[in-house]
């Protein structure tokens, strides 16, 4: 039997993921979310898809059995209380939540009953790429992030530049040296600062999302880079996300397990 999936936040990766579901026989599309509804059609030839601004409904009516979810951080607080309730797991997407969403989110699948997987990038080069950057991090003194986002992006810095940063932070075992700038002719032009790691935002209509983790030491320099060209690259780690997902309890955050990388690298 096919799984019943529903997708909340019918955006641009939320189209996508309806294009990539419904193109694979192990999935069944039960019914989406999108507060814009149903003045924001869904794309051709998905009319007969259950369509509606309230949550509640989708889940009632469709019975999904996973909810994924690719919104804005606000939308995806209100609705992991009551998707839990419901005995539905979630694949989460949205960017910008806390440490402490993450805790709450693993507090109420626990209770549930349900799994949770959220993952600050489903592109699977993105999460090698965050593994390299850990293994690399013990070595080095010095890094640097740089993320390049489209234009339409709401946060910065993105949440896998954040992510990268405390996952280098911890692999290191103590923070990188910052090094002081005496004069800054434009504030803030070396970015902002995590554990001694200084991340740079470049926001451009024509970019897709793209990083580069920039380490240093006397005599050279080691760049460890992922390109996304188009949404497509995230779909097949949400497709397995999707999967994996109804076999957990609780919050596994990133796909490093799912993809047996496991935690900390060797």
């Amino acid at each position: 039997m096919p799984l019943r999936v529903a997708i909340h936040g019918a955006g641009k990766m939320g189209r996508e993921l309806l294009q990539a579901l419904s193109r694979n026989p192990d999935f069944q599309v039960v019914g989406a979310v999108d507060i814009r509804a149903p003045a924001h059609p869904l794309p051709p030839g998905f009319e007969t898809i259950l369509y509606s601004p309230h949550l509640e409904e989708v889940l009632v009516r469709g019975k999904p059995q996973v909810l994924a979810d690719f919104s804005v951080a606000e939308a995806a607080r209100a609705l992991v209380p009551v998707a839990t309730s419901k005995g539905v797991n979630l694949v989460m997407g949205t960017t910008g939540l806390t440490p402490h969403d993450l805790e709450e989110f693993d507090r109420l699948s626990r209770e549930a009953g349900v799994g949770v997987v959220a993952a600050p990038n489903f592109a699977l080069g993105a999460v090698v790429m965050n593994y390299l950057a850990q293994l690399a991090a013990r070595y080095f003194d010095y890094a640097e992030i740089i993320e390049m986002h489209h234009h339409e992006k709401l946060d910065a810095p993105s949440g896998t530049a954040l992510a990268t940063a405390r996952a280098i932070a911890k692999a290191r075992g103590k923070p990188f040296l910052h090094p002081i700038t005496q004069k800054e002719n434009l504030p803030g032009t070396r970015g902002g600062e995590l554990s001694g790691i200084a991340l740079h935002s470049l926001r451009l209509p024509g970019l897709m999302a793209h990083q580069q983790v920039i380490f240093g030491a006397p005599g050279q320099t080691l760049s460890i880079r992922h390109d996304a060209i188009s949404r497509e690259c995230f779909m097949p780690g949400v497709l397995l996300a999707i999967k994996a997902v109804v076999e957990l309890k609780g919050l596994v955050y990133g796909l490093e397990k799912l993809l047996g990388l496991g935690g900390n690298p060797p």
